[in-house]
């Protein structure tokens, strides 16, 4: 008896986690997403419309610019406004990022507000959500 209620409980566990992965892609319906704009120069892409993104999510340039880095396997540098990324990638591919991190690191998982900021607390990061007060651990 005690052997399924571990799997059930590792069961449920592994379906929260998938189901969190699913929804991690469409977080909101009222929050609009602000699409990139830029071009191609060579084998670099070029956000033109970087600041205006990280000033409309409300979120430090280089926070974001780190996580696209990563997420698209690029390396890159913000210039000014712009976002430079070494490599080309279309812009259809770097919205669904931009997406992907608004859903994780700007929008609260429990009201879907994007009412919240980061904090560290510990050498831990969160996102507070100052609509509704949850506080949820960010990587």
């Amino acid at each position: 008896m005690e052997n399924i209620t571990n799997f059930m409980e590792d069961y449920e566990k592994l379906l929260e986690d998938v189901y969190k992965k699913v929804k991690r892609v469409e977080c909101s319906e009222r929050f609009e997403i602000l699409g990139v704009e830029g071009h191609h120069e060579g084998d670099k892409t070029i956000v033109t419309n970087f600041q205006q993104i990280v000033r409309h999510l409300r979120r430090q340039p280089q926070h974001l610019a780190k996580f696209l880095f990563k997420e698209l396997a690029t390396s890159g540098e913000i210039v000014g406004d712009r976002l430079i990324l070494t490599r080309k990638v279309s812009s259809q591919r770097i919205n669904e990022k931009v997406k992907e991190y608004t859903c994780e690191y700007v929008l609260c998982s429990k009201c879907k507000k994007p009412d919240t900021e980061l904090i560290e607390e510990a050498g831990k990061k969160f996102l507070r959500c100052l609509a509704c007060g949850n506080k949820k651990q960010v990587v």
